[in-house]
């Protein structure tokens, strides 16, 4: 059973920094491309960052330069680092894992998402 647990959301003030993490289990972590989405209250859900087996990124135009996410492949273990945190930037966070090599920006392109940790951003 696939499982994906985030952690390290919480409320920051701008111009802060977070990490989050996502623990995956029940499959084979090193192969596969984890994506970072995030949803605010009102909005659809949208593309932060991917990262894929061979350590490949992409990022969103609005993260781009504040945000990374690495891989801990002997953790199973995924991470985003958010850093110069905006207001803009709260929403509740997903992990999310793909069974293709390549980063998708859409959310359909994933198969298993984890339950989600919320990030509040105070001006």
């Amino acid at each position: 059973q696939v499982q994906l647990v985030e952690s390290g959301g919480g409320l920051v003030e701008a111009g802060g920094s977070l990490r989050l993490s996502c623990a995956a289990s029940g499959l084979t972590f090193s192969s596969l491309t984890m994506g970072w989405f995030r949803q605010a209250p009102g909005k659809e859900r949208e593309f932060v960052a991917g990262v894929n087996w061979s350590r490949y990124t992409q990022y969103a135009d609005s993260v781009k330069g504040r945000f990374t996410t690495s891989r801990d492949n002997a953790k199973n273990t995924v991470y985003l680092q958010m850093n110069s945190l905006k207001p803009e930037d709260t929403a509740v966070y997903y992990c999310a894992v793909r069974t293709y090599v390549d980063v998708s920006r859409t959310s359909g392109g994933y198969d298993y998402w984890g339950q989600g940790t919320q990030v509040t951003v105070s001006s």
